[in-house]
């Protein structure tokens, strides 16, 4: 046999191994059209892509705005844009509610789950539908104020307009990023690369990052470029690039990773060997803190190498720290009855954003409280839209050690269901950001739970009387360090005088965009005489605000670390800087919108106090 015939062999496995590695991100209609165009014996299809803006805002984890009207909420990113191309700080946009750092150097900050894979950054989530399924060829995003938050675009296979739900809810990466520093606020469109996927799709999911960034990010509006037809390589498309394969292998291990946590940690039969190396020298407790270092994902594929990692993989004492959010695209019941007999032990569970789209059942989740919930202290179920009243009924009964639930934005329990909160008495920590709570439920909370260190009722609307709230933590809630009461509409400085006089250990406070407070009651000043450990004090949009109140700030909150005034008329360079100067520790100053503190002066400021971020937005 000729020589040439082998090598022609071995350059046959190789291309058709290459094509293999493509197919993992390509679609059958991209390895279809490569062949069309290599044997040149069909032209290309004329597929007439279609433009679209979000026709709907269908979820979201946090907003600037309120829950009753359009300014700085996510509901702005539907329709054409308000804004683009102009920057600047602008009502009709989408704004999240955080930036930065400073909400994670604050009491009330809480301490970060380890072994979250190093490929999840995401803080945020806005999900948008649109009209047409189509598959996607581009996604602009009009990002008019500090762009650069936008870390990850998914896509949806759900149609959110379909009558009839699909037996499967699939989730593809189009584009994903670390976050990157941009400089300057301005305007901008971005447009990242993304990859092809083999499904129409209608639901767009943007997650957002804004740990670096200098102030809020907002965006104006999100559209959509797709074709109706599965797309096929152009004549363009490059060949395989051996820089891809590494990108594909990384895809492909999460996957994998995440089916195994379904399906291979059930495995009993794995394969024997005379002797396990040097593990079986190693001590059990050195494998076990070896192992600790590994994400969940990579527990599952290891668990299945040999009986005794399968064995330290499936120990209970892996699992006393779980967070399921970086996987919640992927965790269902199958997942939690899997994970059952690992999680005997478990105190910090984070199934954030997790189970939505019927993934989790009420059934699923009470099973596996049932067995797992005993030694639980703290519990995060943020965005879960699958709880209900049973769910919150079993938390109260299986978790007696409970002392932190995160509740933000579970906008589908109803009212009457938070009434069971009130029977965990060990509770230090509750956030009820965004939930229907009612009145009568929360006094019922406040009355037992005594313990509370940390309490989050910002954009709660349906409580009727925050004065009587007010009344109640001061009268029970002695312990209470830090309290966020963003956007509640009706306290007055009576709650205010309760709230200072009973909760003396307050270390940090939010009463933004809180109207119904006017300095000239006297409030802010009861405020700072009666809560000398103040580090943290949000007065944001409140107008009122005055000379005489920074100057008792000034005077008597000497650990303040943040405040924010944006929007007074109402105090003067001249009080800042006896605030600056008595205040050390100030690190975050927020001026935006305030009348008599113009450029000018907050680059004196800046200059004199180089160790304080001066914040001042603008609008173009």
């Amino acid at each position: 046999m000729s020589p040439v015939f082998p090598m022609l062999t071995v350059l046959s496995m190789f291309y058709y191994m290459c094509l293999r590695r493509r197919a993992r991100t390509a679609t059958r209609g991209e390895m279809n059209s490569r062949r069309a165009i290599e044997s040149n014996t069909r032209a290309l299809p004329i597929n007439v892509e279609i433009v679209q803006y979000a026709k709907e805002v269908l979820d979201f984890s946090s907003h600037y705005g309120s829950e009753n009207s359009m300014s700085y909420t996510m509901w702005n990113l539907a329709g054409i844009p308000n804004v683009y191309p102009s920057s600047g700080d602008f009502t009709q946009t989408a704004v999240f509610r955080t930036y930065g750092t400073w909400w994670d150097r604050c009491p009330s900050a809480r301490l970060p789950f380890t072994r979250t894979p190093s490929t999840f950054c995401s803080q945020d989530y806005v999900e948008l539908a649109f009209e047409e399924p189509v598959y996607p060829t581009a996604v602009h995003i009009l990002e008019t104020y500090h762009p650069g938050a936008v870390v990850r675009i998914l896509a949806c296979s759900a149609n959110p307009y379909s009558q009839n739900p699909p037996a499967e809810v699939r989730w593809e990466i189009l584009w994903s990023e670390a976050p990157t520093k941009v400089n300057g606020p301005q305007a901008r469109q971005f447009t990242p690369c993304i990859k092809q996927i083999n499904f129409p799709t209608n639901l767009i999911r943007l997650e957002v990052n804004s740990s670096l960034l200098d102030y809020y990010t907002e965006l104006d509006a999100v559209v959509l470029h797709g074709v109706k037809e599965r797309p096929v390589l152009s004549l363009k498309t490059p060949m395989i690039d051996m820089n891809d394969i590494d990108e594909d292998e990384d895809e492909e291990k999460f996957a994998c990773g995440m089916d195994t946590l379904n399906k291979q940690f059930s495995i009993v039969t794995l394969r024997e060997w005379p002797t396990n190396g040097y593990f079986d020298k190693l001590p059990y407790e050195l494998i076990q803190l070896i192992l600790s270092h590994l994400t969940v994902p990579d527990l599952c594929r290891l668990a299945q190498t040999c009986k005794l990692l399968y064995q330290h993989c499936c120990d209970p004492l892996q699992y006393i720290h779980l967070s399921l959010q970086p996987y919640w695209a992927r965790i269902n019941d199958t997942s939690l009855e899997y994970l059952q007999s690992r999680c005997t032990l478990i105190q910090w569970l984070n199934l954030s954003w997790t189970g939505n789209r019927g993934a989790i059942s009420v059934s699923g989740f009470s099973r596996f409280l049932k067995v797992c919930g005993s030694e639980l202290v703290r519990l995060e179920l943020s965005c879960g839209h699958f709880l209900n009243e049973t769910c919150l009924e079993v938390i109260t009964e299986m978790c007696p050690n409970l002392q932190e639930l995160n509740l933000s934005s579970c906008d589908k329990i109803p009212p009457q269901a938070f009434n069971h909160i009130a029977k965990v008495g060990s509770l230090k920590r509750l956030i009820l950001y965004r939930t229907k709570v009612e009145q009568t439920a929360l006094l019922s909370i406040l009355n037992f739970c005594s313990e509370l260190q940390h309490l989050s009722l910002g954009s709660c609307v349906m409580i009727e009387d925050y004065d009587l709230i007010a009344s109640m933590m001061g009268a029970k809630c002695k312990k209470l360090r830090s309290l966020d009461l963003w956007r509640c509409k009706n306290i007055t400085e009576s709650g205010i005088a309760e709230l200072a006089s009973g909760c003396q250990l307050l270390e940090e406070l939010d009463l933004g965009w809180c109207p119904t407070l006017q300095s000239s009651t006297g409030c802010f000043t009861n405020l700072a005489r009666k809560l000398p450990n103040l580090q943290k004090l949000f007065l944001t949009a409140n107008r009122s605000v005055c000379d005489t109140d920074i100057e008792e700030l000034a005077a008597n909150c000497t650990h303040l670390r943040q405040l924010d005034i944006l929007g007074t008329r109402m105090v003067s360079p001249a009080s800042l800087r006896k605030l600056l100067e008595s205040c050390k520790d100030l690190s975050l100053l927020d001026v935006s919108f305030c009348s008599q503190i113009d450029n000018r002066v907050v680059l004196e400021l800046n200059a004199n106090f180089p160790n304080v971020f001066i914040k001042k937005s603008f609008t173009q």
